[in-house]
């Protein structure tokens, strides 16, 4: 009867811990996401600026050769940007990812240690 009530007080507790951590990688996760969402705004709206920069400039072209410089470096700087923020917004969820996973796997770490240690 012991070892019953044993397993079953060694179960809840298993079981706290996985709702800890689920509960901890929860808030990370919504922690970095909105993070995340605040970059990928500043993103756009610098793209935006862009593109409403790059209007104006095709509006006062004088010429064809003006015009074609100006979508030219438009799209030159479109190309730029978007491979560099690309770049940090991949490597900010990858973060991200392994950062909300990091309580989930520690979880998973301590159960391995304890039911190895328990006697079988």
């Amino acid at each position: 009867m012991d070892s019953l009530m044993q397993n079953l007080a060694d179960t809840q507790s298993a079981t706290q811990k996985n709702i800890d951590a689920i509960i901890k990688s929860s808030q990370i996760w919504l922690e970095g996401w909105q993070a995340f969402s605040q970059g990928l705004t500043a993103m756009l709206q610098a793209q935006y600026d862009r593109n409403l920069a790059t209007w104006k400039a095709l509006t006062a072209v004088k010429s064809l050769q003006e015009a074609m410089s100006v979508q030219a470096n438009f799209l030159r700087l479109s190309l730029d940007n978007g491979l560099t923020e690309t770049s940090k917004l991949a490597k900010e969820s990858m973060q991200l990812a392994e950062r909300t996973i990091a309580p989930m796997k520690a979880g998973m770490s301590s159960a391995v240690e304890g039911s190895s240690q328990s006697p079988g």
